[in-house]
């Protein structure tokens, strides 16, 4: 097996190929990247990253070296890696006011073929506007110094990245796509046998824990690649990663108020054949998440704007609801491969690799889940809010405070309307479920665009 060089020493482009299994040592390149387009943006990514790539495979006497290089541009100004924090913070509030591409470069040299392949990929990104306060809070959380653009998308800068259109890995550091289809047009066979083991290994899992299954509310036959067991396992991996990442509220009272309100949700729900735990984030953001096997998380943020426990009630009932639909590991399934969750659930983590998965595999899901899938919820959550003994029509209240709040103020990152359909359509849905007489009003989509 020959070796392979990936010639940079960014963590994060590191961590991608670790978590694919690919075995390589990053080499620095010396090279200084050029900042000005001479052609097109383009044209620049691949030429920093060509010249990497060979001033690296100058040194070797033989094996695959990659090179890249990343750039963000917006206005025709290009944003590399910021000097400094002050740089940073300049270059995160202006990308933040419209959207951007980001470009990166790939050079692939086969130094015992003398052969050579450059190519390109390019993504577009939506923010939110970021105020200097919400920067500064975001810098003290992560270091922007090494990041082309100053932000990261694979941790909290996911809370304020609206969309993407383009391929998710190119905003990590590296596009895994284009590298694979730029090595297999190289005829690198390393790589191929890498791919063939890992889907060797999910047939073996496919033909082996692969089951058919009527979801009741979805109405649907659904396939799952996983047993209960492992969606535990996949959740729980996803749980330490967020409570590594944020401190839990430390009022004990408001803790078990989540909890209590949380079992009675559960004692109604259409789905038992788990825990479920429920937990208070002490995070100011408007916002409530839920993990594979049944882990529920709040922020101190969300609870703080309801007025009563039957606001709360529904809350925990639309995450109860992705859990009881399995929202979360069909996305987790459909967008990143079983090949990946297998890591998750892994006996024994694999060099660091359980941690990486899980955090992206976290991101996944905090950047929101289909339109379908939310007024889902919001269905059951209603439901399960009137079989608990709760006011459902609390849900509508909770969604109108939640509009007005928006009209006043810019949106915060990762609010948790941000990822969720049109105020109108979720309100039908609820009134739909509890039998109430539609109106002309319930038909109209009125979308609040105060950041754009």
């Amino acid at each position: 097996m020959r070796p392979i060089y990936l010639a940079s020493d960014s963590e994060a482009r590191k961590k991608l190929l670790n978590i694919f299994g690919l075995k390589f040592k990053a080499v620095p390149s010396r090279i200084k990247e050029e900042r000005k387009a001479c052609l097109s943006y383009a044209v620049l990514v691949k030429k920093n990253a060509l010249e990497k790539a060979r001033e690296v495979a100058q040194r070797m006497k033989k094996g695959i070296v990659i090179g890249a290089d990343t750039i963000v541009v917006q206005d025709k100004k290009i944003f590399g890696k910021p000097k400094d924090l002050r740089d940073a913070k300049i270059m995160l509030k202006r990308l933040s006011r419209k959207p951007q591409w980001l470009y990166t470069g790939l050079a692939i040299i086969d130094v015992d073929k003398h052969k050579t392949i450059v190519d390109y990929e390019k993504t577009k990104v939506y923010m939110d506007k970021l105020t200097d306060n919400e920067i500064n809070k975001y810098f003290s959380h992560f270091s922007p110094l090494g990041k082309a653009g100053s932000f990261d998308i694979q941790a909290k800068g996911a809370f304020f990245i609206r969309r993407i259109e383009g391929c998710f890995y190119n905003v990590v550091g590296l596009p895994l796509r284009k590298l694979f289809r730029m090595l297999r047009d190289l005829d690198i066979k390393v790589f191929n046998f890498l791919l063939v083991t890992l889907c060797l290994g999910v047939l073996v899992t496919f033909i082996t824990g692969c089951s058919t299954e009527y979801n009741i509310v979805t109405g649907k036959e659904e396939t799952f690649y996983y047993s209960t067991d492992k969606e535990v396992q996949i959740g729980k991996s996803i749980a330490r990663e967020v409570e590594k990442k944020y401190k839990l509220a430390d009022d004990p009272l408001v803790q078990k108020r989540a909890e209590d309100i949380g079992k009675k949700i559960v004692n109604v729900c259409d789905r038992k054949d788990i825990d479920y735990n429920f937990k208070v984030l002490d995070d100011e953001e408007v916002n409530a998440v839920s993990l594979p096997g049944g882990f529920i998380y709040v922020n101190k943020g969300l609870i703080d704007k309801i007025d009563n426990d039957d606001e709360l009630a529904c809350i925990l009932g639309h995450e109860i609801g992705h859990i009881v639909a399995r929202h979360s590991i069909k996305k987790l399934q459909a967008i990143m491969g079983y090949s990946i969750l297998r890591i998750l659930t892994a006996s024994i983590p694999q060099g660091g690799q359980v941690g990486n998965v899980a955090d992206i595999a976290f991101t996944e899901i905090m950047l929101g889940y289909a339109r379908d899938d939310e007024l889902l919820a919001d269905r059951l959550a209603s439901r399960y809010a009137k079989l608990a003994g709760y006011n459902p029509y609390s849900m509508i209240e909770f969604i109108e405070k939640l509009q007005e709040i928006n009209r006043r103020k810019p949106l915060r990152p990762k609010n948790y309307f941000k990822t969720h359909p049109y105020a109108s359509d979720r309100i039908r849905i609820v009134k739909q479920e509890l039998g109430e007489k539609m109106d002309f009003d319930d038909y109209i989509n009125i979308e609040e665009k105060k950041d754009e």
